[in-house]
């Protein structure tokens, strides 16, 4: 039973990361000519107003399905259908509740919120076209916790390609139109991001089929035969929300100094001496774009936590120490072997791929990149082991580490970015520290909290010694080539792109061949991928 689990855990995490990888291309197509097309200030404009959207987001949608997905795992464990069919129906009656409030609150006041939260007035456009996403994404949450917590992850990955399909496809349409119309930066803004309205709605209408397909008439039927009797109405709302608000406070916390950084940059940046207001646009939206790559990695360990929630729970109700032990330790290893060499990746090659992707980008985007490739690989584990602890029944504890690490990022920017000679730098450099912060205080609690201890030692250190020669390979054949390529800054981009492959190429080559040398991974973590152990035949790992 315990072997089935991690296989069902990570055959989950993996569905899940190969629908990233597609949604990573797609958004790729979406934000690289976007940012081109709208110009870096008007990326600033979407990606503040973006900022909004998330916090109301994340209020409505970062705890409650993950305890839906939790509760319904669960239930199905102890063979309660009737119970996991009203737990779905409270909660998506919650959540629908919650997204009407705050869509209707940011269609009703997008220039109020504008102000308040980001000192732009000139977002307020975005904030409007970006409003009813929020309800949407709600009921599509419900219906995602819903299948998730019955161990199925493919209607989620299909759904969310999908969704950034449309979104890609609106959004760049939208914004090429209003550009050829000569509409202003703010209204170009505007049109990029209701693309990802449209693409929510998609996602709605595409996790609804789903459900009726796959679920509504075998839960009816289970239902129908089941001696099962549910909680009231009240005691399981009560469930729903003891699990699933700890756990949005927690992610709240973070969303809200997002916020209170952002507008602590747009409120010191202009007046830091020699930069000025139209600087300050440009450099936030510098700042604003390198999350775009920043984001990278963490896309890649978001399926790990989701997944790792539903397993680690119904082991727990089982009393299955063991197996929560092991789950805990292999998504801590998978996690680093994914995101350190990624994160490392964006800081050795910031240059090249600044200057491959947007070329037109303000001199200090390389060096913020290079900063937030650092602080990516905190972001990824900070994310596993907030998921860890919270399947674990430990929800308080991750909110405890994000309001130390949220308060540390705050300080830093107070002190760095009104510096002439760091500006935008401190806010990167604050994020560097938070998430450390953050990622310490976690392995801290897991190691004290939980049954069984994971060994964070085998971990992290042989991927650590992996990324290092990556990183140093990464840097000499790039340097190389573009010796050998005469790759300047003048350079025709084909040219930079051939460089930049080939010491991406070697870098994945070298990682691979001392990811085994290293026994990062090993042959049993293997066995619990789908397909693994024929993975592992052919990298000769044992």
């Amino acid at each position: 039973m315990a072997e089935a689990k991690k296989q069902n855990f990570l055959h989950g995490a993996a569905i899940l990361a190969a629908g990233v990888v597609v949604i990573k291309i797609f958004g790729a197509i979406y934000k690289i000519p976007l940012r081109n097309i709208i110009g870096e200030t008007g990326y600033g404009y979407f990606f503040a107003a973006y900022t909004i959207y998330n916090f109301f987001l994340t209020i409505s949608t970062a705890g409650l399905p993950v305890a839906l997905s939790r509760m319904i795992s669960e239930a199905n464990t102890l063979e309660r259908p009737r119970q996991a069919r009203r737990t779905f129906r409270v909660a998506m009656v919650t959540l629908g509740v919650l997204g009407a409030l705050f869509s209707l609150l940011m269609f009703l006041f997008p220039t109020e919120m504008a102000v308040a939260f980001v000192s732009k007035a000139s977002v307020s456009q975005c904030v409007y076209a970006i409003s009813p996403s929020v309800l949407l994404v709600c009921l599509t949450s419900a219906f995602r916790g819903y299948i998730q917590g019955n161990g199925n992850m493919k209607p989620t990955t299909v759904g969310q390609v999908f969704e950034v399909l449309v979104k890609v496809i609106v959004g760049l349409a939208a914004a090429i139109w209003f550009t050829r119309l000569g509409k202003s930066v703010p209204v170009k803004a505007a049109g990029a991001i209701f693309g990802v309205t449209v693409g929510s709605l998609a996602a709605l209408v595409y996790m609804l089929g789903s459900y009726l397909r796959q679920y509504r008439r075998r839960d009816l039927e289970a239902c129908a035969v089941s001696e099962d009797q549910p909680d009231s109405v009240k005691r399981t709302l009560w469930q729903f929300i003891r699990i699933g608000v700890p756990i949005t406070l927690g992610a709240s916390v973070m969303s809200l100094f997002s916020l209170i950084d952002t507008k602590l940059i747009n409120m010191q940046l202009p007046h830091v001496a020699g930069i000025g207001p139209a600087l300050a646009d440009e450099l936030y939206g510098a700042y604003s774009t390198m999350q775009t790559l920043y984001n990278l990695p963490a896309a890649f360990i978001t399926p790990m936590s989701i997944a790792v929630v539903p397993a680690i729970s119904a082991a727990a109700v089982r009393r299955a120490r063991d197996e929560v032990g092991t789950i805990t330790e292999s998504s801590l290893r998978i996690s680093a072997v994914i995101a350190m060499p990624m994160g490392a990746g964006l800081a050795v090659l910031a240059a090249p791929i600044i200057a491959l992707l947007f070329p037109d980008s303000n001199a200090a985007g390389p060096t913020i990149l290079a900063y937030m490739g650092v602080a990516s690989f905190f972001v990824c584990i900070a994310l596993v082991t907030n998921a860890i602890l919270q399947a674990d029944g430990k929800e308080t504890l991750p909110i405890v580490s994000m309001l130390v690490g949220g308060v540390i990022k705050i300080a830093c920017n107070l002190l760095l970015v009104s510096r002439p000679e760091i500006n935008i730098l401190g806010a990167a450099i604050g994020t560097i520290v938070c998430y450390a912060v953050i990622c310490l205080l976690n392995c801290y609690f897991i190691k004290k909290k939980m049954a069984v201890k994971p060994r964070f030692a085998r971990a992290f250190l042989p991927p650590l010694c992996s990324t290092l020669v990556m990183s140093a390979c990464a840097w000499a054949v790039y340097g190389l080539a573009a010796r050998v390529l005469h790759v300047g800054p003048d350079a025709p981009r084909l040219m930079l792109l051939v460089a930049l492959c080939a010491a991406i190429g070697i870098a994945v080559v070298v990682y691979l061949v001392m990811v085994i040398v290293t026994k990062s991974i090993t042959l049993e973590d293997m066995k619990l991928i789908p397909k693994g152990e024929k993975i592992a035949k052919v990298l000769h790992i044992k």
